[in-house]
């Protein structure tokens, strides 16, 4: 068999266009490789920006939403410290009430009463 290492090339008009055109059509894939490269690129940065963004949001909403229990909570036993309070008003609004304290913490009694101050722990043996 015969080697051949040399092709020799046809010099027309017809193979010049060829070339022309086959080097224009490699040019435009060249510049759509790098088109859709651009393209992937600024979309991977999108992306991985509006995915940090949500996920900033997400973790900012949950600890919105912590917080709102905590204060829901908080409001819930103030609402019920008020309520008590109110009602304490109401409590000392009571002539009776008001001596019935007055004689059970400050040893208050009434005329010819006797007051004995009994221990409140148990018995010492």
């Amino acid at each position: 068999m015969a080697n051949h290492k040399s092709v020799a090339k046809i010099d027309s008009g017809y193979v010049q266009q060829y070339d022309a055109y086959m080097k224009r059509q490699q040019k435009k894939k060249k510049r759509l490789v790098r088109r859709l490269a651009l393209f992937a690129l600024v979309t991977l940065l999108l992306f991985g920006s509006l995915l940090t963004y949500h996920l900033k949001q997400r973790s900012l909403l949950a600890d919105k939403q912590q917080e709102y229990q905590q204060l829901q909570e908080d409001m819930q036993q103030l609402n019920k410290k008020e309520s008590d309070l109110k009602e304490e008003i109401q409590l000392l609004q009571d002539e009776e009430y008001v001596l019935q304290i007055a004689r059970t913490n400050y040893f208050f009694s009434k005329e010819g009463e006797i007051i004995f101050k009994l221990p409140d722990n148990g018995p010492s043996y």
